[in-house]
């Protein structure tokens, strides 16, 4: 008699998908799946009337039932996805998590709000998808950790796949053995390379998007007999070998304690409009700013930074001193911390293609770098430092502990929401339809289905 074969780990990620319910939710990840709707739809709004919108808009034009936030369209499940979730990313403003990168918000939003609404759900399992696909998505990124940015990929564009998948299954209440067969079918659809990073273009602003379109097909498939590797995570070939050759992966990371610690709860969400390991640093030029400093007076400014961060966001460094576009300024801190030195800020205002040729910014700018701290604490903890040398002989020094937005120092929902309008008053939307956008939002939970959403966010 054979010994039975020992269950994949998607397998027992399967098993824990397939057996949720609203009520196994705790109150911390309930309250994040809503913080994180929240704050997508504003974003959907933001980025409405932005060329990558538009292009995503004109690419995926598949007639449908789904709604196309802030655009007066409906289409199909996959396009809604992909083009909700390209808007969400679009100006890098979404939520992020303290561990690994990964913005979750931008790829399960619109995942489970399309194939909600195709499915006519209800608030709750609405809400529990939003919540399951955060949870995946954060625990993958917990076992990737840098190592994922480190063979070149995105790690919200190939988790995400995964994350929006399961959020595909919870909505339709797909079996275990269907569920492993999509998460499958999923590791061969995950792709993004972070080759953006070279001249600013507009590929990351995808990555969301594709990854939200491209679990709700892997569901599809798995949902329709279609058979994937049962060891995608764990396999020779799998996906950690593919996107993480660098380390061997810790699976506990992502099994142990499924559903009674909620690590998708511990969401970081944005202050400002740019990389997430560059907000620290803009807090840092912000004290500055408020110790009465001016820029004639800065000599120089030199930064202690984590290794994991150099190649995005501080190399090379004179590209990073003068970035070639609005979206190459969002990853470097050079240019975001001087303009927030400036302008007190750095919102959406602060990313525009006028501002990065502002003289004043550009000539800070080229007065800020960096070296590398090999105790910074980089990815666990996203901390900021510096040193400025004033014209007058002075030495300031200033540190940011930890994330502002992030777990240690989180947001209120009185703070998500006021983004929540202002985003919407960026994109021009009368504060009548974005308070009523917010109320359903807010209200989700009492929902019967998301009918509303069409009549309210299109």
């Amino acid at each position: 008699m054979s010994t039975p074969m020992p269950k994949s780990v998607s397998a027992h990620l399967a098993e824990w998908v397939a057996q949720l319910k609203p009520e196994h939710l705790s109150a911390a990840a309930e309250r994040a799946a809503l913080d994180t709707l929240i704050d997508v739809l504003g974003l959907c709004i933001a980025a409405r009337d932005m060329d990558y919108t538009k292009s995503t808009l004109a690419a995926f034009g598949e007639a449908g039932d789904c709604t196309v936030i802030a655009q007066g369209k409906r289409l199909s499940a996959g396009a809604a996805a992909a083009i909700n979730g390209t808007a969400a990313h679009g100006e890098d403003f979404d939520n992020t998590f303290e561990g690994c990168p990964v913005h979750s918000g931008a790829v399960v939003v619109p995942a489970t709000l399309a194939i909600a609404e195709q499915a006519k759900a209800d608030g709750p399992r609405t809400l529990l998808a939003i919540a399951a696909g955060i949870e995946v998505m954060c625990r993958l990124g917990l076992i990737a950790d840098k190592s994922v940015h480190k063979a070149g990929f995105h790690p919200t564009a190939v988790l995400g796949t995964f994350a929006a998948t399961v959020s595909a299954a919870v909505i339709q209440q797909m079996s275990a053995d269907a569920i492993t067969d999509s998460l499958g079918v999923a590791g061969s659809l995950a792709s993004g390379i972070i080759e953006y990073l070279a001249d600013g273009s507009s590929t990351k602003r995808l990555h969301a998007g594709w990854a939200a379109q491209s679990g709700l097909r892997a569901a599809a498939l798995g949902g329709a007999g279609f058979s994937g590797p049962g060891t995608v995570f764990e396999g020779t070939h799998g996906f950690f070998s593919a996107f993480a050759p660098s380390i061997k992966p810790d699976f506990s990371h992502l099994l142990d304690d499924l559903g009674r610690t909620w690590v998708g709860s511990r969401l970081a969400f944005k202050p400002y409009a740019c990389g997430t390991m560059v907000q620290p640093y803009i807090d840092c030029a912000l004290k500055l700013r408020g110790q009465g400093v001016k820029a004639d007076e800065i000599a120089s400014i030199s930064c202690a930074v984590g290794e994991g961060t150099v190649h995005r966001l501080w190399d090379p460094l004179s590209l990073k001193q003068r970035p070639p576009t609005a979206y190459a300024a969002k990853f470097s801190t050079p240019y975001c911390m001087a303009v927030a030195f400036l302008e007190g800020d750095a919102g959406l205002a602060q990313f525009t293609e006028e501002k990065v040729k502002d003289k004043a910014v550009l000539d800070l700018a080229a007065r800020i770098d960096y070296w590398v701290d090999p105790k910074n604490e980089y990815p666990k903890n996203y901390t900021g430092h510096l040193t400025a040398k004033l014209r007058d002989g002075r030495v300031i020094q200033i540190d940011q502990p930890h994330l502002r937005g992030g777990s240690r120092d989180p947001l209120s929902r009185a703070e998500l929401e006021h983004k929540f309008r202002q985003n919407a008053a960026f994109g021009g939307w009368p504060s009548q339809r974005a308070e009523a956008l917010l109320a359903f939002a807010v209200e989700l939970k009492t929902q019967r289905d998301l009918a509303k959403l069409a009549l309210l966010g299109a």
